[in-house]
């Protein structure tokens, strides 16, 4: 996909070579074999796939009502600086932290026109979206994600203990935010992020010829337009979304707020939410004459056309995920993981942190990772016990668990973070209108980058066992690793210059 710079292509060209491995060379297999994952992946996923539809048409509304361009105005008069228009963004995407799809889809498409205002790249953008979703989504106790940890080590009360001490050693998801601040503070930019910022200076948001989304705020658009024609739906989209998710949750069993965040379903929320945002998204504009019932209806198609690619995308990365899960890769690794022994355990959570890495990448996913390897992982520090039998007694005091299992959560992200094949790096690229190739290559350095540091602190946590140092520690390698880099990049800079 990098060399060709073509994504559908290669990911139908992955899944075709895993299908002919899976049935042993018979085309007529293969080819069923395909359709059938394809079909039940686009079945079995299509909460998601109609919330990216309805999140499509919303997005068709406020533009066409002209919402988009008076909040793009509004928000470049007022947010005066590049720096300003990056910390917007940073702190609209914590503050929406609940769900990552929801996260990279919203900040994206509501901060698109104030980034473009400021000549902050397309790519730029994508990365803000997808580093600040899942690393907020695996530290946020209210979460869909939460609710996943704890539902895969089995045990209610337990697992949501685990998942609270746990995060002080997620040092992914921690130093991914560290890097952000301390990258839009001083200005750091590298790899071929820094070409997409400097061509972004001069008027170019893309870099490269592919621009999928260049045509969509071409669109017509109602000269009248007001700020809250774009600020309220989106805020309704956000109480709707929220509160299906809590409403889902309560109708599978929940008896309180963090049981029924526990018990929720996103697949089945966030559908039901976007849709009702969009019933009164829909009925808003017409009382404020902002729309006639014919623009609205046909908005409808528009939103569709814009999620194609994503859509089209997201059925192919789910399909690749299913076949390489069917080929073994899953008990392969699992197998890695079980092989080392007690003699090793102070260098097992560097290592479970690249082995979960190395499965988010390939697979796409940091959900699927995390449910293969946490079950294996409990036990190697828990004496044995399996992960549903844990008490409150055998975890406290035990920090060699909580980095273990942090070292997993964080693993699982940052491989699905940087993953091409990721829902939630295609989302990202979606939702900031950005070439997907380009999101996953300007991308993948800062990722590796924040990597590098975790490795080594995780290998320090395991000898020095202070959640306090350790974490002080950490923030001061990412802090002392990014000031290197701005050094190195305003050195290059002056050569070039003098050159």
């Amino acid at each position: 996909a990098l060399i060709t710079k073509e994504v559908y292509s290669s990911l139908f060209l992955g899944i075709l070579v895993g299908c002919f491995l899976q049935v042993n060379g018979n085309p007529i297999d293969a080819f069923q074999f395909f359709v059938s994952h394809l079909c039940s992946n686009a079945g079995g996923n299509m909460g998601i796939l109609m919330f990216l539809v309805i999140l499509g048409t919303m997005v068709a509304l406020m533009i066409r009502a002209g919402g988009s361009k008076a909040y793009g105005d509004w928000a470049v008069s007022h947010i005066k600086t590049k720096s300003g228009a990056l910390w917007s963004t940073f702190i609209l995407a914590i503050v929406l932290g609940v769900d990552d799809y929801f996260n990279n889809l919203t900040t994206g498409n509501v901060m698109r026109p104030v980034t473009d205002g400021h000549h902050i790249s397309r790519a730029k953008l994508s990365y803000m979206c997808d580093a600040t979703a899942a690393p907020v989504c695996i530290m946020m106790p209210v979460s869909s994600w939460a609710a996943a940890v704890t539902g895969i080590i089995g045990n209610e009360e337990v697992g949501f203990q685990i998942f609270l001490k746990a995060i002080p050693y997620n040092y992914y998801a921690i130093l991914t935010l560290v890097f952000i601040v301390v990258m839009t503070c001083l200005n750091i930019d590298y790899g071929p992020m820094r070409k997409h910022e400097n061509n972004a200076a001069k008027g170019d948001l893309y870099t490269t010829p592919e621009r999928p989304f260049a045509g969509v705020e071409e669109m017509k658009f109602n000269p009248n337009g007001k700020v809250i024609d774009l600020v309220l739906p989106v805020l309704v989209l956000v109480g709707c979304c929220v509160g299906s998710m809590v409403y889902v949750g309560y109708q599978n069993g929940g008896t309180d707020l963090i049981t029924a965040f526990a018990n929720t379903s996103a697949f089945d929320a966030l559908p039901l939410g976007s849709l009702v945002a969009l019933i009164f998204t829909m009925i808003f504009f017409m009382v404020r004459r902002a729309m006639s019932f014919t623009e609205l209806m046909d908005c409808l198609p528009n939103g569709f056309k814009q999620m194609v690619p994503a859509i089209l995308i997201l059925c192919l990365a789910w399909t690749i995920g299913d076949v390489t899960k069917a080929l073994g890769a899953p008990e392969f690794v699992a197998d890695l993981v079980s092989k080392f022994g007690p003699g090793l355990k102070n260098f097992l959570p560097a290592v479970v942190f690249l082995i979960a890495a190395f499965l988010g990448f390939a697979t796409g996913t940091s959900w699927g990772t995390f449910t293969i390897l946490l079950p294996i992982v409990i036990p190697v520090f828990s004496g044995g016990i399996p992960a549903a039998d844990l008490t409150s007694e055998l975890i406290n005091g035990n920090d060699m668990l909580m980095i273990a299992i942090a070292a997993t959560l964080g693993g699982a992200v940052m491989g699905d973070h940087c993953s091409p094949i990721s829902d939630t790096t295609i989302m990202a690229s979606s939702g900031a209108q950005c070439y997907h190739l380009n999101h996953v290559a300007t991308q993948l350095p800062y990722a590796m980058t924040v990597a590098v540091v975790c490795f080594a602190n995780y290998i320090l946590a395991s000898f020095i066992q202070n959640v306090v140092i350790n974490l002080a520690i950490a923030i001061v390698c990412m802090v002392v690793v990014l000031l290197v880099i701005g050094k190195l990049n305003h050195s290059m800079n002056r050569h070039s210059q003098r050159d």
